[in-house]
């Protein structure tokens, strides 16, 4: 039987591409960075000409190919291209938004103008405004975060296809496709606000990905996989995706439902970024000053295991999650979010920050580049020998559905994936529902494996859990 294992990718170093300087336009875009900065001044200018306390302008623009194949044939072709500028005004502690994708000179004053108006006849909120003059970033160091990748529309669909034809390829038990896609993302933008803060940069994400269907009627499984980076050159050959894919999806042939009952559960690590997902969401701004969340007042207070470690790094080069600054401009700084399973940090905007009575930590607009990690890990601690340490128990390798309630931390979703036996992968599982508290089950964390896998900004490998229930047949 297939089993289902983390496949590296081409780690081949791309040529090094500096951000764009403030006198040029990168290539593919249609402003520079200079001509970003000239609109943000206008759009500044105008807001404390009309009285505004203060103001922030966002300016953006972004620019894309997306190439679908299936079954051997070209099925889309799109090319996408976007721009916006977005105008924050306040007027005492009213704020009002704005926005517009027309950067004539006439549009622009008509934006700033609507945002003025919002704030004048919005309530008062004693906590808004912008962040501190001491929490703006000034120093914006280059993460090596643009790649362009100038690929035509034939080539990328090459690319497809070649990753599509590697999934069928595989075995005959591969009977169809929902196809393959190749993507090329480009983006810049620069923001300025009137505390102080200027700056900006231009991110390139690129992906190859596929979806095969293994067998035929009642008894087809269908599966994906996909290579997501900064660079193109640093993908997975479509030959390793297309193959990783059909091997995932003839895996779950012959896939059966279970008997209720409780057991262990070991998270495959794409799947465990969601535990991780969960947690940041429990202690993000909005959900703690709301008390919408079952990790209320968790500061300081044991979460995880001791053993556990969660860090956050926005300065990883070429990181998903990297940045030298927030959504408004506050500094980013590594830290240690939960040290030997206590937490240390919450994730917070200034706003959020200031409902709490605390400082910002960089975080308005998400987390950046976490890592979870436990300091038992050894580098033996494959998926091989995690599913060792599971013995008799379910793996999970897909999650289906939001069953969870963030406010007491239940959690109940669809999943389906393997029943181990002593260690070793007995048969592939389906239609089951797997329920605990994120509380117990953070608490419960036995182990981390070394098959750390990076799912989006969030880094972590497989996670087995002590105990959950598992509703089968």
């Amino acid at each position: 039987m297939c089993k289902p294992s983390i496949i590296a990718a081409d780690m081949s170093k791309a040529t090094h591409t500096a951000t764009p300087s403030a006198q040029t336009t990168p290539h593919g875009f249609s402003h520079s960075r200079s001509q970003f900065e000239d609109l943000t001044d206008f759009a500044l200018q105008h807001a404390k000409k009309l009285g505004a306390t203060n103001a922030g302008i966002d300016v953006s623009e972004g620019y894309g190919l997306s190439v679908s194949v299936r079954k051997g044939e070209l099925e889309n072709v799109e090319r996408n291209r976007d721009k916006s500028l977005g105008v924050t005004v306040y007027v005492g502690n009213r704020r009002g938004n704005a926005s517009t994708s027309d950067f004539s000179s006439a549009a622009i004053e008509r934006t700033v103008q609507a945002a003025y108006d919002i704030a004048r006849f919005t309530a008062e909120d004693p906590v808004a405004g912008l962040p501190d003059e001491a929490d703006i970033a000034q120093h914006h160091p280059d993460l090596d975060l643009y790649h362009p990748w100038h690929i035509s529309s034939e080539d990328a669909a090459q690319l497809a296809l070649r990753c599509e034809a590697a999934a069928l390829k595989t075995s005959k038990g591969i009977t169809n496709s929902e196809g393959a896609g190749v993507s090329a993302q480009h983006s810049h933008f620069f923001s300025a606000h009137t505390h102080g803060f200027r700056g900006g940069y231009a991110s390139s994400r690129h992906s190859i990905s596929v979806a095969p269907i293994a067998g035929k009627g009642d008894g087809m499984q269908r599966d994906a996989w996909y290579s997501s980076m900064r660079s193109a050159d640093e993908l997975a050959s479509p030959e390793q995706v297309g193959r990783y894919a059909a091997e995932r999806a003839l895996s779950r042939l012959k896939a059966r439902k279970i008997a209720t009952t409780q057991c262990p559960v070991l998270f495959e690590s794409p799947v465990a970024a969601g535990l991780l997902g969960g947690f940041v969401q429990a202690v993000s701004g909005g959900a703690l000053y709301r008390k919408s969340t079952f990790l209320l007042d968790s500061l300081g207070k044991k979460v995880f295991p001791k053993h556990l470690d969660i860090l956050e790094d926005p300065h990883v080069l070429r990181g998903k999650g990297s940045s030298p600054f927030d959504d408004e401009g506050v500094v980013t700084k590594a830290r240690k979010v939960v040290n030997a399973g206590r937490v240390e940090g919450y994730f917070l905007s200034t706003y959020s920050a200031r409902k709490l009575g605390m400082k910002t930590t960089g975080n308005a607009g998400g987390s950046h580049n976490l890592v979870m990690r436990s300091r038992q890990t050894q580098e033996r601690d494959d998926l091989e020998e995690m599913l060792r340490k599971l013995g008799t128990g379910l793996f999970v390798t897909e999650m289906m559905g939001q069953g969870v309630n963030y406010v007491t931390g239940d959690y109940s979703r669809g999943a389906s994936g393997f029943w181990v036996e002593k260690g070793r992968i007995a048969f592939p599982v389906q239609e089951i529902t797997i329920a605990g508290n994120m509380k117990d089950m953070f608490q419960g964390i036995e182990a981390i494996g070394a098959d750390e896998y990076t799912m989006g900004a969030k880094t972590v490998g497989s996670v087995l859990i002590n105990r959950m229930k598992i509703a089968g047949s």
